[in-house]
């Protein structure tokens, strides 16, 4: 049997200008599917990108190649990655005077 979790890694952050999530160490799965969720918004955040991040260490990024679309509000975008190494995050950059509260959820399987 393959094992598999669910991870919230930020619920209600507010996210604006430059934003990321907190690392998570996923060294242990083989596939994730990370989903983003908007439950608020100022100005139009919408119109921006985010995308994955991978680190050997949790301190130093370089980009995976992914790319999320920042969902309008109680709307949902998702991406599917696998061969990811030890951590993951998310990345954005808001245009001037956006942002949202994000839900980001990590569910990786073994």
């Amino acid at each position: 049997m393959r094992e598999a979790i669910t991870a919230v890694v930020a619920r209600g952050d507010i996210w604006s200008g430059v934003a990321a999530s907190e690392p998570y160490d996923v060294a242990w799965a083989s596939e994730a599917v990370i989903y983003l969720r908007s439950l608020g918004a100022e100005g139009t955040p919408e119109q921006a990108r985010a995308w994955v991040q991978i680190s050997p260490d949790g301190i130093r990024w370089v980009d995976e190649g992914s790319i999320l679309a920042v969902p309008r509000v109680d709307e949902i975008s998702s991406v599917r990655i696998s061969n990811f190494g030890t951590f993951l995050r998310v990345m954005t950059v808001l245009p001037e005077g956006s942002s949202f509260k994000a839900l980001l959820t990590i569910s990786l399987k073994e």
